[in-house]
């Protein structure tokens, strides 16, 4: 049975998480407030910031860059920034 969470990303109730995906507070915060379908964007955003940046997920400030940006785009509206990517029209 699937755990029903007002999701404030989506900003309506959405299927939660099954578990936490993510460490610490933030992961705890994510878990709680963030749907399956705010979650699966955010991955889709992260995969390009990963390959446009380079990032080495080895690297702690790359990790940190990427937190940065994951809070950001899911809990204060913020879009990430890919240089070079146009949203496809609705």
């Amino acid at each position: 049975m699937s755990r029903t969470i007002f999701c404030q990303f989506l900003q309506k109730e959405a299927e939660g998480l099954d578990f936490q995906l993510y460490p610490g507070e933030l992961g705890q915060k994510i878990f709680d407030n963030i749907s399956k379908e705010a979650w699966a964007e955010w991955q889709k955003k992260q995969t390009m910031l990963i390959n446009e940046h380079k990032l080495n997920m080895m690297d702690p400030e790359h990790r940190k860059f990427l937190e940065t940006q994951m809070s950001g785009f899911l809990f204060e509206g913020k879009e990430v920034e890919i240089e070079g990517y146009k949203p496809p029209e609705s």
